[in-house]
């Protein structure tokens, strides 16, 4: 796998996607939970909050998949993703300078993701501070 600065991770509580890529190049890195959750309904006078717990495993695979990138956008359908910024507020807190962002993406193919991924980090770079005189 080549070291690209800019990260993506698409995660839900049954996979993470990891892309690491530049402009013309892309590697993928999926990440599965160990046990996988099923969808938990609340019932009405039952015990119990009707969520699962926080998959500390899952999560920390995840980040190893990350890797050294030097940008990440963090994206998902539901709150898988605000639970691993969480995690990594909790366990990894030197990583979230590198968080450029968390955003809902709901379920992209693979290249549709990948697309979305580049035309964020240009739009992104374009914001960022220029250094003066540039």
């Amino acid at each position: 796998m080549t070291n690209h600065y800019h990260a993506a991770v698409w995660i839900d509580h049954h996979e993470a996607r990891v892309f690491h890529f530049n402009a013309t190049d892309v590697d993928e890195i999926v990440v599965h939970p160990e046990h996988p959750t099923r969808h938990i309904h609340h019932k009405a006078n039952s015990i119990g909050s009707g969520h699962t717990s926080e998959d500390h495993a899952f999560f920390q695979d995840v980040i190893s998949a990350i890797g050294t990138a030097g940008a990440i956008l963090v994206t998902g359908p539901a709150n898988a993703k605000t639970e691993l910024i969480k995690h990594i507020h909790r366990h990894n807190p030197q990583l979230i300078e590198r968080i450029a962002a968390v955003e809902t993406v709901d379920h992209p193919t693979d290249g549709a993701f990948v697309a979305y991924a580049r035309r964020y980090f240009r739009a992104a770079d374009r914001m960022s501070a220029q250094r003066p005189g540039g």
